[in-house]
């Protein structure tokens, strides 16, 4: 400010001199010092230019640099010696701001490719809890084509179960999520602080494979436990029967060794049962019509249906596109479902199968029963769950292992409509 203030004092005397030149006598002794006044004040802005206005040009245009972000640029020299010491310092930090950006951005491009990659879904919020950025596994776990879907949404509003979750969340909690598509998960909400402010982000594990190869290795060891057990005392027990009933004569004692066997028989097929649902085969996937397929199973689904009293319709498109199945494991999966389904609908319910068109094959299997609560849901596709007081839990557990191994989406909930649906997407 003062230095404005100098300035303009040397330019009011010089505009004092030119005026009083051209005011006074040129022959007169006030002509000469006039002159040499204004030679003066020409001398004088000429080094006032020079030593104080050049060097804060040159600081104020460093400003204008870093305020405008601009570190690829740098200030010249003004040819004095104090303020050229403060234009390399300035150049110095210009050079290490520019190196250390640089730095950040190879840092900050190589984050953004190990999340863009990263096999967790990362999930970024905003303050007010909507979605500011995701990662494609973040996208493939909540149903979404793309990432970009997801810009702006609530958690609860991405139209899955998993959003559900998510957004249920409280900060800094972990929860494993079990859903009824059969997926598990572990979901985490975390944050961090930036500018005094907490931004919270959620991570998604998939430990779907971890579990499901954990549940197998643990009931296929059960079953072979139980399966030695049953099977040395069916043998002795079949031994003593046989025996016996080639010397009893009594009836009442022949009826009682008939129960006998037939409860080893009711053994064993239990055992076989438990020991198939082992030995699931792998898929030996061909190019196949599912509504060809569906058509071919009909009679037998009607006649599923019809034991349970309820009745079976179709409904298919008159050509649907070929997708990858092993027919065998998809009738025997498909033929749990429908026989979940009438059971559940009982005598008079109905149950309907429809085949719909899109990017990609979807066949849904509903039913009017009385539909699946809350609870239930969380343990469906669980190893030895059932709702059937003679059930054993085996049917959906193989559903689920030939759909995963055909590489199908599934879920298993029951709509506002009532109507409880078994969806496979292709």
């Amino acid at each position: 400010m003062r230095v404005n203030w100098i300035f303009s004092l040397i330019i009011l005397m010089l505009s004092v001199t030119v005026v009083a030149l051209m005011l006074v006598d040129p022959d007169s002794t006030a002509y000469n010092v006039v002159w040499g006044l204004a030679l003066l004040s020409v001398v004088l802005i000429a080094v006032f230019y020079r030593n104080v206005m050049r060097p804060l040009r040159t600081i104020a245009n460093g400003v204008d640099l870093l305020r405008a972000q601009d570190f690829s640029s740098s200030l010249s020299h003004v040819g004095q010696l104090e303020a050229d010491s403060i234009v390399d310092m300035f150049n110095s930090m210009m050079s290490s701001l520019k190196q250390e950006r640089l730095r950040l951005r190879e840092q900050n491009n190589l984050l953004d490719l190990l999340i863009g990659v990263s096999p967790l879904g990362i999930i970024m919020l905003g303050q007010d809890g909507r979605v500011s950025g995701a990662n494609k596994a973040a996208a493939d776990f909540l149903g979404h084509e793309r990432p970009e879907t997801l810009q702006g949404l609530s958690l609860g509003d991405t139209g899955s179960q998993l959003g559900q979750v998510l957004g249920s969340l409280a900060d800094d909690e972990v929860r494993v999520a079990r859903l009824n598509d059969s997926m598990v998960y572990r979901c985490s909400r975390l944050g961090f602080m930036e500018s005094g402010y907490r931004h919270p982000f959620v991570l998604v594990e998939k430990l779907t494979d971890e579990v499901r190869k954990a549940e197998k290795k643990s009931y296929e060891k059960v079953i072979r436990m139980m399966a030695h057990e049953v099977n040395n005392s069916l043998a002795a027990v079949t031994s003593v029967i046989d025996t016996a009933s080639a010397e009893v004569s009594d009836p009442d004692l022949s009826e009682a060794l008939g129960a006998c066997e037939t409860r080893c028989r009711d053994l064993s097929g239990f055992i076989t049962k438990f020991a198939s649902a082992v030995k699931i085969p792998e898929p030996v996937l061909a190019d196949h019509r599912p509504d060809i397929l569906m058509r071919s199973w009909s009679p037998m689904l009607e006649s599923l249906c019809a034991a349970s009293g309820a009745s079976f319709a179709m409904e298919l498109p008159e050509q649907s596109r070929t997708v990858k199945l092993d027919p065998v494991l998809m009738e025997q999966a498909v033929t749990n479902i429908v026989k979940n389904a009438a059971e559940s609908a009982g005598n008079g319910g109905h149950v309907r199968a429809s085949l719909s068109e899109g990017p990609k094959p979807v066949l849904t299997i509903a039913d009017d029963g009385p539909g699946i609560d809350a609870e239930t849901a969380e343990m469906l596709f669980t190893p030895f769950f059932s709702t059937k007081p003679s059930g054993h839990g085996l049917g959906l557990m193989l559903v689920s292992e030939v759909l995963s191994g055909h590489g199908c989406r599934f879920s298993l909930e029951t709509g506002a409509d009532g109507l409880t649906r078994f969806t496979i997407r292709f």
